[in-house]
């Protein structure tokens, strides 16, 4: 399944409508959670935590499956970094909501960074930006 670009990197029609979909997921979940955070009522069931989860897991895979060298790139380091995050906020009650808004602003922060950080191997010397 799948094709390569000339780059290494897979794709498949449909692949960047999915990603869209993913992405709507997991946003609906971040907020429904940030909510329950602030004391709004929530459904019964985890169904924001689930969003949240399902979501962001599925663009991970994606991310991993699409380009084979993702986890060397910052941007898969960041994507572990999160997974830190997130479970220090589950197990650290007291400090929940801070590390949800801490969460948050590093995942805008690493989400709409240049390309060519995300993209960087880690370790490896950084491409300058074009003006």
């Amino acid at each position: 399944m799948g094709r390569r670009s000339s780059k290494g990197f897979r794709d498949f029609p449909g692949r960047r409508w999915l990603i869209v979909v993913l992405r709507g997921l997991h946003v609906a979940g971040v907020v429904g959670c940030g909510a329950g955070l602030l004391g709004a009522p929530l459904p019964p069931g985890g169904v924001f935590a689930g969003l949240l989860l399902c979501g962001g897991l599925g663009m991970a895979l994606l991310d991993a499956w699409s380009n084979p060298v993702w986890l060397k790139e910052y941007a898969g380091l960041a994507f572990v970094f999160k997974l830190v995050l997130l479970g220090l906020l589950v197990v650290w009650e007291s400090q929940r909501l801070v590390l949800f808004w801490v969460l948050l602003g590093y995942s805008v922060l690493v989400s709409h960074a240049p390309a060519s950080f995300r993209h960087q191997r880690i370790g490896h010397a950084a491409v300058p930006e074009k003006l």
